[in-house]
């Protein structure tokens, strides 16, 4: 399936940077890395094209991609708050944590807008969880306990900053839950979602797959006019209006396929690989 254009023209020249989101993008619903996926990612490499993973995920699962990294080697992780160094054994380089006090603000205008909300703590050393929240990925060593306990100065793991506040809700519909969070805590943190639940990710003030992208973009010297980014979901969003060009999966959010200027086939479907292969066949920038 090739990819279709809308609200303006396909890129004229070849990018400097590729962004893209993992789960529902990259990968497969089964959560691999198709073979054609592999073989443009490493020919976009070749061509002198940087890779950006840009996910939700934490650094402890991104081994499904670790191996199709090149050059660089790295990954920007929950939502922005951690960039890892996956030659490195998913090393954290760079942490843009979220603090236990604006957490623990956040909390208490939750409880009180959504009383039936339930939290988990993302920190960089693992995730802990309040003791009803769904624990569909519980690690080893995990903590169960109240927030607020969990987010105490003298909880055994308050030395790891805190990445992620994530906040679930049984009944919900989950961009009502999203806009509620908003409204009510909006001043205090940065609220997105990519569950199709209501589970929502909470970040610290500004930090985003956007504003973390950028500062790695400063660095090598990449406007956002020398990028392509793919999402699916609200927490790309930030991300896809920041790039020149940006890429919404035909399975996509509706909110991201109305904020992206082109379209590509889904993930089952290898959207990223084929967008790929067409900006390979163009002339590199001046």
């Amino acid at each position: 399936m090739g990819t279709v254009t809308h609200a303006s023209a396909f890129p004229t020249t070849r990018p400097r940077l590729i962004a893209t989101d993992l789960d529902g993008t990259l990968l497969r619903d089964d959560k691999s890395v198709s073979d054609r996926t592999v073989e443009a990612l490493a020919a976009a490499e070749e061509a002198g094209i940087e890779v950006f993973f840009v996910t939700g995920r934490p650094a402890r699962w991104m081994d499904v991609v670790a191996d199709h990294v090149h050059g660089h080697g790295l990954a920007i992780c929950a939502n922005g708050a951690a960039v890892v160094d996956l030659h490195r054994g998913r090393r954290i380089v760079r942490v843009r944590d979220l603090s236990h006090s604006t957490a623990l603000a956040v909390v208490k205008e939750l409880r009180t807008v959504a009383p039936e909300v339930h939290f988990a703590v993302e920190r960089t050393g693992g995730i802990h969880y309040e003791p009803l929240y769904p624990q569909f990925h519980l690690d080893p060593g995990a903590v169960i306990a109240s927030v607020e306990e969990l987010l105490s100065d003298d909880s055994e793991h308050a030395d790891q900053p805190v990445l992620k506040l994530l906040a679930h809700h049984r009944e919900l519909a989950p961009d009502d839950f999203l806009h509620l969070a908003r409204d009510a805590a909006g001043h205090h943190a940065e609220f997105t979602r990519s569950s199709p639940s209501a589970l929502l990710e909470i970040s610290g003030p500004g930090v985003s797959k956007a504003s973390t992208l950028a500062l790695c973009c400063e660095r090598r010297g990449v406007t956002p006019e020398e990028v392509v980014a793919f999402g699916d979901m609200p927490n790309d969003l930030e991300m896809l209006t920041w790039a020149g060009a940006s890429f919404a999966m035909a399975n996509a959010h509706p909110a991201v396929l109305a904020a992206t200027t082109h379209r590509t086939a889904t993930n089952e479907d290898d959207g990223v690989a084929a967008v790929i292969e067409r900006l390979l066949s163009l002339p590199a920038g001046a």
